[in-house]
């Protein structure tokens, strides 16, 4: 029923404006930028697939955990014709060397411009949102950081932690065995140094192992992975 709703709306106010929809096609070549400390920058080339010109609006966003600017990224707006590529670079502004890596996000809208010929225009922006992580120098890369997470569970608070530089992403929800039991954590990654809660919906006594789907560096998920729980019940 939403669905018709939203339709309806949809169709009312495409007769109401007599417009077109114009859907922006701005395409990331990658699903996450790496910028690594030691070459001072990262570029990505995005390339708009529509049919007509538009606007690319490129922006560094903070995460909740981390507010500090690191980065500018230029050209922050540029028009990027039909069919061409952009590529857009993202400049190191550190003021001391990193410990650890360190996660931003970046958002690329495409704002297309109205097409005389088609009458009155609504034109629709797709902003497509990506992890940044910067890599400090020296920090060896690690293809399975998630490994490196420790569970702890003392009582009925299960808790992982992530000591090592990396940042760690996976999949929110999890699975305590052997009874699976369905868990899931506040967000989609864990900084260095945190500590997240799991929410668990039923009583954890007897939980040995938790299952999540992690994601590599790149974005990309990977199998299923299991940890052990380290239990203390004092």
């Amino acid at each position: 029923m939403r669905c018709c709703s939203i339709l309806s709306r949809a169709l009312f106010f495409s007769l109401l404006f007599t417009a077109v929809a114009a859907a922006d096609g701005m395409q990331p070549e990658t699903t996450v930028v790496l910028l690594y400390e030691e070459e001072g920058e990262a570029t990505i080339n995005i390339k708009n697939t529509d049919a007509g010109p538009a606007l690319l609006h490129s922006v560094v966003e903070n995460v909740p955990e981390d507010l500090e600017p690191l980065l500018i990224v230029t050209p922050p707006i540029t028009r990027v014709e039909a069919g061409d590529t952009q590529l857009v670079r993202f400049i190191s502004t550190l003021k001391e060397p990193l410990k650890t890596q360190r996660l931003k996000r970046v958002s690329f809208e495409g704002i297309p411009q109205a097409r005389a010929e088609q009458g009155a225009t609504i034109g629709i922006t797709i902003r497509q949102n990506l992890p940044l992580i910067l890599h400090p120098k020296g920090l060896p890369r690690h293809q399975t950081p998630w490994e490196l997470l420790k569970w702890k569970r003392v009582g009925e608070r299960l808790t992982v932690h992530n000591d090592s530089a990396y940042v760690v992403r996976m999949a929110a929800d999890v699975q305590l065995l052997p009874q699976g039991i369905k868990a899931a954590l506040p967000r989609a990654y864990i900084l260095p140094g945190e500590a997240l809660a799991v929410s668990a919906a039923s009583p954890l006594g007897g939980v040995a192992e938790v299952e999540f789907q992690p994601a590599t560096v790149y974005g990309f998920a990977v199998d299923k992975y299991r940890a052990a729980i380290n239990a203390d019940e004092s």
